[in-house]
């Protein structure tokens, strides 16, 4: 098993920076190379997964030459600014204005370099619903795809139907957010975030169900730059053929794909968070490709 290691940390200038979307103040990190920067990353993170994540990805990117923006999602994280049942966010905020946003910071930065988009699950769902799309040179979506809760394997479907059907129904509604520490699923999430996801994952049509009723249009025509779709082989969250599923809303992008297989990196599992584990880093270069 190989590690990809950052052999000297003085190759990355990384520095607290906040910005606004809609309104609202996000809070994130900015990697820079100590040298030449040949690009620019926004790294959109998975639902339920806070920026600091990412951050030995973001380290390893910045020692490539590439600087990369990550941030925490409004009402989420670094970014949250009160108690959990105030939270207004949605995950069409997170998805696509708060995307968005860190798309417009990014550039501003580094407006002569190329604009890369790293989007992990969520991160990379809804790029199409975005303005601008022409401003993108490259899109890399990690594990990221449209799944109904049917396409799931066994028995990890069984424990999706329960989140979605009965345990987080109750405890959304009980407690007026996600309670996901007390659930042992993860962060809490706000309630509405919570309501879309579970419409995304229950419903064949999401954009036609009332949880998504102010979804702007969809641009599938927009983004003309390469589009990377990674699916990781043991995700039993987003399988490949889900992953796959994103070339229909791009339909104007060329188009790579790659699996990423356990095996060939000598890793016995990666799975849908895992990727960016830094203990699967040797899987990290073919994310890039």
């Amino acid at each position: 098993m190989s590690y990809i290691q950052i052999a000297d940390p003085s190759q990355v200038i990384d520095t607290d920076v906040s910005f606004l979307s809609g309104g609202q103040p996000l809070m994130g990190r900015l990697y820079r190379p100590s040298q030449r920067v040949r690009a620019v990353a926004v790294l959109n993170a998975a639902t339920a997964v806070r920026q600091r994540f990412y951050r030995p990805f973001a380290q390893w990117l910045a020692t490539q030459g590439v600087a990369c923006l990550t941030y925490d999602y409004r009402d989420f994280g670094a970014s949250q600014r009160g108690p959990m049942r105030d939270a207004g966010a949605t995950m069409l905020d997170w998805g696509i204005h708060d995307a968005q946003a860190a798309r417009d910071l990014a550039k501003a930065e580094f407006p002569d370099a190329p604009l890369w988009l790293i989007g992990h699950s969520l991160g990379g769902l809804l790029t199409s619903f975005q303005r601008d799309l022409g401003q993108i040179d490259r899109v890399i979506a990690v594990a990221s795809g449209f799944v109904h809760v049917s396409e799931h394997p066994w028995p990890y479907q069984a424990l999706a139907r329960f989140f979605w059907h009965v345990g987080g129904p109750i405890g959304a509604k009980v407690a007026g957010y996600l309670p996901g520490k007390l659930m042992r699923f993860g962060p809490d999430l706000p309630a509405d975030v919570y309501w879309q996801w579970r419409a995304l994952c229950t419903k064949r049509e999401f954009a036609a169900t009332p949880e998504w009723r102010d979804l702007p249009p969809e641009d599938l025509t927009g983004l003309r730059a390469p589009m990377r779709l990674v699916a990781v082989a043991d995700d039993v969250m987003v399988p490949p053929r889900a992953v796959w599923r994103l070339m229909e809303r791009h339909l104007e992008a060329p188009m790579a794909q790659k699996v990423l297989k356990p095996e060939d990196y000598g890793l016995g599992a990666i799975g849908h968070i895992g990727v960016f584990d830094p203990a699967n880093s040797a899987c990290w270069g073919d994310i890039v490709g």
